[in-house]
């Protein structure tokens, strides 16, 4: 089941839109744990491919790189080790990612520094991760799983990855590939062939959200990880970036992002969900109702159930359903100007700094009518 050759013509918008959330992230990741002086952390490309595009636009190898450069002095400041891990299978590219990252080092003498460690790698996915495996995890550590094939949903890595402490993850997947494939031995040894039927029969579209639901059905019972899509449309095909991590901080970083690409939806680079029609009066049945209104909904009613009696409570909400901090502050600030309920400050300190850092508890109490 051979994946595409991207790297052979220039990288279209999707993938594009693509290797920008994999680089935004790292910007985002990497000075989380710079600034608070840890002493290494890793980083995991392991379909890195030859560094450029036959145009030179830069893949992912170059993009974390170029976030590293950006914090370069805080980092030789800090002391802290970025130890990078490049794989390409491919002979021809594995030899020209090395000489696109050592020329980059090299076009950039600040990063010539002992801070900055890069191991590269020209092996076959399942044999690297056999040999890396008992590294990912010992210190933060970021892992980009970028293929057109779907090993790593088998079992064997994604259990693996989940239960790995302090590790975040983007995988990213072509939905097309379940719909050419899914009936092969391949995919039946790892998705079984009811779950493949249930997930064939959803809109096109949606077909990479329901592998992330078939993948959250698999974690452990208690496991503080969660999972998002943001689904990418190209041409006439549809692909996906599934992001995991199991600390707060690193979702609510991810959905930032996701909704500063978005701001309708935070899960795709297109209207998934026909929210653009939704202004449209509807003289037949019940008016449908956005992404943003119907959250802001649900948590009215759970406020007003007094099922969430705080910030942090609130905070929890909003991520665990896809959406930030800023959705929740909104409405429950409306629900203050409308006196439903009161709360003793100027603001709902729905965000993370608030309610986890700092332990700054806001208490929502229900105006009694």
């Amino acid at each position: 089941m051979p994946g595409k050759n991207i790297h052979k013509e220039p990288f279209d918008e999707g993938t594009i839109t693509k290797l920008e959330i994999f680089q935004r992230y790292a910007r985002e990741w990497l000075p989380t744990f710079v600034m608070s002086q840890r002493k290494r952390v890793s980083i995991f490309d392991f379909f890195a491919g030859p560094g450029y595009d036959e145009t030179g636009c830069p893949g992912s190898p170059i993009r974390i790189l170029q976030e590293i450069k950006g914090q370069i002095q805080n980092i030789k400041n800090n002391g802290t080790i970025i130890h990078l891990f490049f794989n390409e299978y491919d002979k021809k590219k594995y030899e020209q990612l090395l000489e696109a990252y050592k020329k980059f080092i090299d076009d950039n003498p600040e990063m010539r520094c002992g801070n900055i460690r890069i191991t590269p790698y020209n092996k076959k996915f399942e044999e690297l991760y056999d040999i890396l495996e008992p590294e990912i995890g010992q210190v933060p550590s970021l892992v980009y799983l970028d293929q057109n094939g779907i090993k790593f949903i088998a079992d064997k890595y994604f259990m693996s990855i989940v239960r790995k402490p302090q590790t975040d993850f983007l995988y990213y997947l072509s939905s097309s590939f379940f719909f050419r494939f899914g009936d092969t031995p391949e995919f039946r040894e790892i998705v079984p062939q009811a779950t493949m039927d249930e997930i064939k029969e959803k809109p096109y579209k949606y077909i990479h959200n329901e592998i992330l639901n078939y993948l959250k059905s698999k974690l452990p019972e208690g496991s503080p990880v969660r999972m998002f899509p943001f689904t990418i449309k190209k041409n006439a095909g549809v692909y996906g970036i599934i992001f995991g991590a199991s600390h707060i901080r690193a979702a609510d970083k991810f959905l930032r992002m996701a909704w500063q690409i978005n701001e309708v939806n935070g899960s795709a680079n297109f209207d998934i969900d026909d929210d653009g029609k939704k202004d449209q009066l509807e003289l037949w049945g019940p008016q449908p109702i956005k992404k943003i209104d119907a959250f802001k909904k649900a948590l009215h009613e759970k406020i007003m159930a007094g099922e969430i009696h705080n910030n942090k409570e609130a905070f929890d909400f909003a991520i665990d359903k896809g959406h930030i901090g800023t959705h929740a502050k909104e409405e429950i600030a409306e629900m203050k100007r409308k006196k439903l309920i009161t709360y003793d400050c100027t603001s709902p300190k729905v965000n993370y700094e608030a309610a986890y850092q700092r332990n700054e508890i806001v208490e929502y109490k229900i105006v009694k009518k």
